[in-house]
C-alpha cells in the first residue's frame, strides 16, 4: 500500500483550473480540481509541468497554499524572465488544464499530533509566505489553540500576499499575531518595522526558548539563512527551527 501510494504521489495528472484570485499585481492564487489527488499536509508542495506546441517541457515546484481538506491550490509569483510563472499568472484561464505530480516533500510539514503544542514562530519572506498560509488555514481548521507569531518580511505594503486574510487573522485575537516589516517603502504613519529582518527582531518577536517553540522559515535562501543563523544564536535548538528556501528573487 505504501509503495502505490508513493507511486500515485509520483505520478503526472491532469488537473483542471477552478478558480484565479488576483493577490498582488504580480501574484495570483490557483485552485485545481486534481480527481486523484490523495490529499496533501500543511508545507507540502507540488510540480507543474507546462509542455509547449514544439515539444518543449517545463516543470517548476510551488508550496501548497492550501490547508489539508482544502481543494488544492498553488500561489504563483511571475517571474519576468520565468518560463511557466508567467503563464500561470497572465495566460492561465478557468477551466484550462495543466500537468501536477504531488504532494511532495516530509520535513516542512505542520501537524499538531506530531508537531506538538508549543508555540509557532512563522518566518515569511516574500512569496515565502504561501506554505506558511495553508499551515495557518490548517491551525484554523483543526481548531488548534496553539499561539503563532508570524513576521512576515515584504518590500512594500502593495506586495503582502493574503492581505486581507492575514490582517482578519491578527484582528480576531484568535492566538495569532501578525508582525510586517516592509524593508523598502512604508505607508504615511507606518509605525511598524522598515527594514530587513535582523536579530535584535527576532530577539522581540521570538517566543522564549523555555516555551518550546517550533519555528518555520520560507522565503529566499539569503533570507532563510539569516533567519535561522539568527534563532540558533537565540538559543532555538537546531532541529527545531525548519526551513524551506528558493532561488533569490529580490531581497525582501
Amino acid at each position: 500500500m505504501e509503495g502505490t501510494a508513493v507511486r500515485g504521489r509520483l505520478t503526472w495528472q491532469t488537473a483542471t483550473v477552478g478558480a484565479v484570485i488576483y493577490e498582488t499585481s504580480m501574484v495570483r492564487t490557483l485552485s485545481l480540481d486534481v480527481p486523484d489527488w490523495g490529499g496533501h499536509q500543511a508545507g507540502q508542495h507540488l510540480d507543474i509541468a507546462l509542455t509547449a506546441e514544439d515539444g518543449y517541457r517545463a516543470e517548476r515546484s510551488y508550496s501548497i497554499a492550501s490547508a489539508p481538506g482544502e481543494p488544492v491550490a498553488i500561489t504563483v509569483e511571475r517571474l519576468d524572465d520565468g518560463e511557466v510563472s508567467p503563464y500561470l499568472t497572465q495566460d492561465v484561464q478557468i477551466g484550462d488544464e495543466i500537468e501536477v505530480r504531488g504532494p511532495i516533500g516530509g520535513y516542512f510539514i505542520w501537524d499538531p499530533p506530531i508537531s506538538g503544542d508549543g508555540p509557532l514562530l512563522l518566518a515569511a519572506g516574500g512569496s515565502g509566505v504561501v506554505p506558511l498560509r495553508a499551515i495557518l488555514r490548517h491551525r484554523g481548521l483543526v481548531g488548534s489553540s496553539v499561539p503563532v507569531h508570524l513576521l512576515y518580511s515584504v518590500r512594500s505594503q502593495a506586495e503582502v500576499i493574503y492581505r486581507s486574510e492575514l490582517d482578519h487573522l491578527n484582528q480576531e485575537a484568535d492566538g495569532v499575531k501578525v508582525i510586517y516589516t516592509l524593508t523598502r517603502q512604508q505607508p504615511p504613519g507606518w509605525t511598524g518595522y522598515a527594514r530587513r529582518v535582523d536579530q535584535q527582531m527576532m530577539a522581540e518577536v521570538a517566543w522564549p526558548v523555555a516555551s518550546g517553540p517550533l519555528a518555520y522559515v520560507c522565503g529566499p535562501t539569503n533570507f532563510v539563512e539569516a533567519v535561522a543563523s539568527d534563532l540558533v544564536a537565540l538559543g532555538y535548538p537546531p532541529l527545531r527551527v525548519k526551513t524551506e528556501r528558493f532561488g533569490a528573487t529580490g531581497t525582501p
